[in-house]
């Protein structure tokens, strides 16, 4: 297995002009601290009911997604240097149906948020009340109506098995009153706005307690290098 300090170079691996480097970079210490420290879910558990889902909406850029994945053992590390190649399961977008340890495939910015919900829906439903629901955005996203729908109604429904990261990269086109945590607050969310490099702080963000009510966690980061 790999550690935190091997994800860069297995990030390397992955070439070619559509990688979006910084908007995978901006993803990669939120998605290693889930996948590390927080997620219910391992190669051995990915068809377990009674695991945590995850759902990448921000899937344009997915190089930081496939080498956590990889350094997880979800996926083999060979896979990795056949990024987007037309042969290759690791598309520009994950594909949920070639990508071990994906729930969905990620395309039109806004709806993975609205899936997430109507999973936390099915899994109560269902009862099935110990698998945690998170979902990973990026700010631009919530400038689509599906996204305000969805935050509107989760906080009234009281899915307190759902998660929202929104990675803050200044990339929104419209500035938002009170910024984006206050958009979760007004519908009856719990929110944490906190640094997103900073792995104890994303630690103590995602793991606070919200009985009764969903969760959204801001992680502000200004993108690395790719």
């Amino acid at each position: 297995m790999y550690g935190y300090a091997d994800v860069p170079g297995l990030m390397s691996l992955m070439t070619g002009d559509e990688k979006h480097g910084p908007a995978a970079t901006s993803t990669l210490d939120v998605l290693w601290v889930l996948y590390d420290r927080v997620l219910r879910v391992s190669p051995r558990t990915a068809d377990d009911p009674q695991r945590d889902r995850f759902l990448l909406s921000k899937g344009h850029g997915p190089m930081a997604y496939y080498a956590v994945l990889a350094a997880k053992g979800f996926l083999p590390v060979e896979w990795l240097p056949g990024f987007g190649s037309f042969d290759s399961p690791l598309g520009h977008h994950p594909d949920r149906t070639l990508v071990p340890g994906a729930e969905i495939g990620s395309g039109s910015l806004g709806h993975g948020l609205p899936i997430a919900v109507g999973t936390a829906l099915g899994l109560r439903a269902q009862g099935l009340n110990e698998p945690r629901v998170w979902t990973l955005l990026g700010d631009a996203e919530l400038d689509e109506g599906s996204n305000h729908e969805a935050i509107a109604f989760a906080g009234p429904a009281g899915l307190d098995r759902l998660h929202v990261v929104v990675i803050d990269n200044s990339s929104a086109s419209h500035a938002r009153p009170g910024g984006i945590a206050a958009r979760f607050e007004a519908a009856g969310w719990s929110t944490r706005t906190v640094d997103g490099r900073d792995h104890e702080a994303l630690y103590a963000a995602f793991t606070a307690p919200h009985p009764g009510r969903p969760h959204a966690v801001v992680a502000r980061v200004e993108p690395k290098p790719a």
